[in-house]
């Protein structure tokens, strides 16, 4: 019994060890090899501003990649940013075109399935916007209407989930990234857009006037960062380091810069 017992702490503290990414666990030399390339690659879909996308000049900017790149400063390599199909992100991710999704990824049971999640660090929810004046400010106020949301987001989880919504819509117009449903918004081929609350909310600020969000939405969701299932040791060290930012204020000035408020999670 006594050796047993003393198995089980011994397993209890290598386990407190590994959580704490000061260690990797047989098998997992996920942090290990992304100091040894000195590349951290971040896949992601460079048109879902706030949180990364393109400027002007076509460079990839964005909240999620400020936080990223001091991340990657702090633990000594370089940021490269890789846009995927958002669609395919688990299958990138797998295939190791990328070691992380870092770009507004909503936490879901079904995902946590497949990919291994930072702690979360920004609240969002699923909110429908509308053309002023349409008199949409409910979920049933959606029936019979053209609805667009993009592909494999968290967005068609949510309508999806919801009894009877996805039924009663005329169409669900899937889309490759969230602005072209915006623009399609705007120019009426469809008459509601189902998206990430931090992502619609930025957008119709630019547009002042043009849109509605209605007072019912789909879903409080929670953002986080997704590493390759098991890969515990990567997600401990950059979870270490945003809790190093957040402690010092470096995490809460890049949220005022982009959000005009911290935003953060407390962590």
């Amino acid at each position: 019994m006594k050796k047993i017992l003393v198995l089980l702490l011994i397993a209890a503290s290598s386990a407190l060890l590994f959580a704490g990414g000061t260690r990797e666990s047989k098998g997992d030399t996920s942090l290990t090899d992304v100091k040894e390339k000195a590349v951290f690659v971040l896949g992601l879909d460079d048109s879902f501003p706030p949180m990364g996308f393109r400027d002007e000049k076509g460079g990839i900017v964005g909240f999620d990649i400020d936080l990223a790149r001091e991340v990657c400063l702090r633990m000594g390599v370089e940021l490269k940013l890789q846009p995927i199909d958002w669609d395919a992100k688990i299958l990138d991710l797998n295939s190791r075109d990328i070691d992380a999704i870092w770009n507004g990824l909503t936490i879901t049971d079904e995902r946590k399935e497949s990919i291994t999640f930072s702690k979360p660090y920004i609240a969002n929810r699923q909110i429908i916007i509308v053309k002023s004046g349409s008199g949409i400010d409910t979920i049933t106020g959606l029936s019979g209407k053209k609805v667009g949301l993009q592909l494999g987001s968290s967005a068609e989880n949510a309508v999806l989930s919801h009894a009877g919504a996805a039924e009663s819509f005329a169409e669900m117009a899937k889309y490759q990234d969230n602005v072209q449903a915006l623009m399609d918004l705007e120019v009426g081929r469809i008459d509601a857009v189902v998206v990430d609350e931090i992502l619609g909310r930025y957008y119709i600020s630019k547009k002042p006037g043009m849109f509605t969000v209605a007072a019912e939405a789909f879903a409080e969701e929670q953002y986080g960062i997704g590493f390759r299932l098991g890969e515990l040791a990567l997600a401990a060290e950059v979870d270490r380091i945003l809790d190093e930012m957040d402690k010092d204020g470096t995490a809460g000035k890049i949220s005022v810069k982009w959000f005009g408020e911290d935003v953060l999670l407390p962590r």
